[in-house]
């Protein structure tokens, strides 16, 4: 799979499937899956273009952007609270806080869209 051949895999499991028929459902549906998301698995095309394959990156990023300010000592959030404090700290991170607020979209809209209703803005 690192090199991207998600060819391959289905041949081998088309393989596996007219030699063990034990099983037919379950290598029919990860036989599937693959040709589904062939496209979504061309990892050595993806680290060509500087794109991170794994998941750790965007680990890393979930726990600096939410777990830092979410999961402080004796805190505790409604899902609406949370999201009203996440969505500006992911526009800081990304870099288009200046882009969010510079738009000419109506301010109100904006906020909403942090969490905030139109009662509490």
């Amino acid at each position: 799979m690192d090199t991207g051949e998600v060819e391959t895999v289905i041949g081998a499991l088309g393989r596996a499937r007219s030699k063990d028929s034990a099983q037919p459902a379950d290598l029919e549906r990860e036989v599937n899956y693959f040709r589904n998301n062939a496209e979504r698995m061309r990892y050595a095309d993806f680290r060509k273009r500087g794109m991170f394959v794994g998941s750790g990156v965007v680990e890393a990023g979930c726990k600096t952007v939410v777990g830092q300010r979410l999961k402080r000592s004796g805190m505790h959030w409604t899902i609406r609270g949370s999201n009203a404090i996440i969505a500006p700290r992911c526009l800081i991170f990304s870099g288009h806080w200046e882009d969010f607020w510079g738009s000419s979209r109506n301010r109100v809209g904006d906020l909403r869209l942090l969490g905030y209703s139109a009662v509490n803005v």
